[in-house]
């Protein structure tokens, strides 16, 4: 009851300020902060919407500007122009009380419908109640709720009224398939760099590095791998050297590392360090998240390989919230949407190159098709979804 009382006065703060988007625009925002006027609150969020322009979708984000960040904030802005609403950020940097935080923030802002990348379950409690009082479409992007380790948060999502549904990836898939790669590359002494302890998506893609060590480790007992436990390095380049620099300091056995994530800047960090020792080529690194100088990195032995090309899953889950406003998707009764995205895999410039003619130096989708998605049904929406590769944007967009 006190965060929907501090929510209101937010909304009676925001209000005095007039400040407003247009229609296609984007605006920012702190958590706990808002820069833009709200629209009403109430049983106008349930209702059906025609006037897209009204329509205004918050994005909780730990970063809008790093390199993961930024790429996901230029595919939601491209999506939101080309159906005509707003959209607003707030980065929360992956820290709880910002993650809930930032969902007041929006829903105080007029938001119709959220996007968010949380951290860790426990954090979705806060925000899915918030959005049911506020009557505000809710959904994950990059994140699961997992029914198994937090099955009161889920229950919860199951029977939320405004708790849309979630995109995600298969992260034990994703952490087992880079793990194999060092493995098989003859690495038998791997460092685990996470960026913040407790956080899912890094539990599940630890899950993944784990079993491939282990099942390695049952077939050939002559000759073991091992991999340390996590350092952390959250989500900044200095945090990311001063995690290698503490590993190659520490173990002089040391060669390869698991960069988990965090956005790319950790990684960033993490690669400047081990070229800084006369040591690229020497350990090889794997990550996820893809850096702007992928291929160069993989050319000069600073990457051995990465997966990532994700940043359109934040795409999908806005497109979820977005039919729900306009009412064309109706929640199942107890249970919610789910999305599986699926990774892209590079291990050498030639896969690189080929992926930034269709990723990077174009959006993967373009106005017309982004206009089309939004009328397109979920199980449509979900195909779509699970057919995101090179070739398929290849076809769709000819080369």
């Amino acid at each position: 009851m006190k965060k929907f009382f501090a929510m209101i006065l937010v909304l009676a703060m925001t209000l005095s300020m007039g400040a407003c988007s247009s229609p296609g625009t984007s605006s920012t925002a702190s958590a706990g902060q808002s820069n833009a006027a709200p629209a009403s609150q109430g049983s106008t969020a349930t209702a059906t919407t025609t006037d897209n322009s009204q329509i205004k979708i918050g994005v909780s984000i730990w970063s809008s500007t790093d390199v993961l960040g930024s790429q996901c904030k230029k595919m939601l802005d491209a999506a939101a122009s080309a159906l005509g609403v707003q959209v607003m950020y707030v980065d929360q940097g992956h820290e709880s009380s910002a993650v809930t935080d930032s969902i007041n923030t929006l829903c105080a802002a007029g938001c119709k419908g959220i996007i968010v990348c949380n951290s860790a379950d426990s954090e979705m409690t806060s925000c899915i109640n918030t959005c049911d009082q506020a009557k505000v479409y809710l959904a994950q992007f990059f994140r699961v709720i997992s029914k198994d380790k937090s099955p009161q948060v889920y229950s919860l999502a199951q029977s939320s009224q405004y708790y849309v549904g979630t995109v995600h990836e298969d992260e034990p898939t994703n952490g087992y398939t880079l793990a194999n790669i060092l493995i098989n590359k003859g690495k038998r002494n791997i460092c685990l760099e996470g960026w913040v302890a407790g956080d899912a998506t890094f539990l599940g893609r630890w899950e993944g590095y784990k079993k491939a060590v282990d099942d390695w480790n049952t077939a050939h007992p002559s000759d073991k791998v091992t991999m340390t436990d996590p350092q952390y390095a959250g989500t900044t380049a200095e945090q990311g050297a001063s995690v290698a620099k503490s590993f190659m300091n520490s173990n002089s056995k040391m060669d390869s590392l698991i960069v988990a994530g965090g956005g790319g800047d950790p990684l960033v960090g993490s690669i400047g360090a081990i070229k800084s020792a006369g040591k690229t080529g020497k350990i090889a690194v794997v990550s996820t998240d893809f850096l702007p100088d992928l291929g160069d990195q993989l050319a000069s032995g600073g990457m051995t390989a990465e997966s990532g090309g994700h940043y359109c899953d934040p795409l999908y889950s806005f497109m979820m919230v977005y039919n729900s406003i306009k009412g064309n998707y109706k929640k199942p009764a107890n249970s919610f949407l789910e999305i599986k995205y699926p990774y892209l895999y590079v291990a050498s410039k030639e896969d690189y190159d080929n992926y930034a003619k269709y990723f990077v130096t174009q959006l993967p989708y373009n106005e017309q098709e982004l206009k089309d998605m939004g009328a397109k049904s979920f199980d449509d929406l979900s195909k779509e979804a699970a057919a995101m590769s090179i070739k398929d944007v290849q076809t769709r967009h000819g080369g």
